[in-house]
């Protein structure tokens, strides 16, 4: 017996090609749909709507059908509450529960509209104390009421409104033939405008940044306030130690040559840094006296060095138990408008797990299947550079000088 119900849609859906993407969604699944009403936006801050009868063979075909819509926008007409169930222990969740996504989410609970606080991909949304949270599997405790199916959610998906800027009108596609010169010309004044309104900016970074001779462009704009939080891991951190104690890094010095027994050098750094405690200690007995993390201490900015099991030593600062790290993550993020991930994979997919898709997203590396993976984990946002991060991020640095000179 076939099952049909009426699910409407609101936005930038031509321009952002939500309504294509819910057709084709559609009919992929073996569904059938009738427009109903589409009305669409005739100037150029107007938004469409589009009122959609869909059908399938049961009842369960309908509803995978409506589950595989929802990210994109699609809310049923009937309104109804959100369900909740109980958590019946620690970490355990009920059957059916809602994974969110990292568009803005609302939650209809008791007649009213409640926007979901702390939004991240592939958790669970919870009412307590009168809001709605998103919470992690590892932090839902018994007796949280967790939101259950897709009734009385409502998601709201990036637009692309008609405006020329670099992040709403660059394409996220993977590309090593993009114009890289007019990116980081595009990217610098965005940097710059994001500044000029208050925003936050945060850097992602892997030791690629030190070893390519990138370490003194970062520590700038660091040094200048244009980096507001810094994420990374023990590795960034103890070559670009290394590289001011001893000017090498994994051993090597700026000209890729190897010292003699350079490869002992970062396991010296290590030790230094222990020896004094922290790193901001490091800084404050003089041993540190420049680089990225020296800049990151006397602009007292928030960085989280998140351990992992290849680590040598690792430093005093690094986290090493990766719950607490991913927390340490995602409350250093909290209120951040753009994030500059570079030369670093699991520390970029594992921040694009963390973000709201509103966040403004670059991803640069020079291997493609970074950006790649950081978009296939959700992370739809993100804009993709395959480079060299030793001459994108010096260029970089540069630009936003020169920008900031002229204006």
């Amino acid at each position: 017996m076939v099952e049909t119900c009426d699910i409407e849609m609101e936005g930038h859906l031509i321009d952002s090609l939500t309504l294509t993407k819910a057709l084709d969604k559609i009919m992929s699944m073996g569904g059938e749909f009738e427009i109903k009403k589409f009305q669409v936006g005739k100037k150029k801050h107007d938004t469409s709507y589009v009122m959609i009868a869909i059908s399938g063979d049961d009842a369960d075909h309908l509803g995978r059908i409506l589950l595989a819509l929802h990210p994109l926008g699609a809310r049923v007409i009937e309104v109804e509450d959100v369900h909740l169930e109980i958590a019946p222990k620690d970490r355990v969740v009920p059957r059916g529960f809602y994974s969110t996504t990292n568009h803005i989410t609302s939650v209809r609970y008791r007649g009213a509209w409640l926007e979901v606080e702390d939004i991240q991909m592939d958790c669970l949304i919870i009412i307590k104390d009168g809001r709605a949270v998103c919470v992690p599997i590892g932090q839902i405790e018994k007796g949280d009421a967790v939101v259950v199916g897709t009734g009385g959610v409502r998601v709201t998906p990036p637009q692309r409104p008609r405006e020329r800027t670099f992040f709403e009108f660059m394409s996220n596609e993977v590309s090593s033939e993009r114009p890289s010169g007019e990116i980081i010309k595009q990217l610098a004044g965005e940097i710059l405008a994001t500044k000029k309104v208050g925003g936050k900016i945060a850097v992602v970074g892997g030791p690629g940044i030190i070893h390519t001779g990138a370490g003194d462009a970062l520590a700038g704009l660091i040094r200048d306030g244009y980096i507001d939080v810094l994420l990374a891991g023990n590795a960034l951190a103890v070559h670009d130690i290394e590289r001011q104690f001893f000017g090498t890094s994994l051993g090597m010095d700026p000209h890729g040559h190897l010292t003699s027994a350079g490869h002992r050098n970062h396991i010296y750094a290590i030790s230094e840094v222990i020896s004094s405690g922290s790193i901001r200690r490091a800084v404050e007995d003089g041993k540190l006296k420049g680089g990225i993390m020296y800049e990151a201490v006397k602009r007292d900015i928030p960085y989280v060095l998140a351990g992992s099991i290849r680590d040598d030593g690792p430093l005093p600062d690094v986290v090493t138990d990766t719950v607490l790290a991913q927390k340490a993550m995602f409350e250093a993020l909290r209120g951040v408008d753009m994030v500059i991930m570079m030369a670093t994979m699991l520390h970029s997919i594992a921040t694009g797990n963390l973000l709201p898709s509103r966040v403004k997203t670059i991803c640069v590396d020079i291997n493609p299947s970074t950006v790649t993976k950081l978009m296939d984990r959700g992370s739809a946002q993100a804009i993709g550079l395959v480079t060299d991060i030793g001459i994108f991020l010096p260029a970089l640095a540069e630009e936003v000088k020169m920008q900031k000179e002229a204006s």
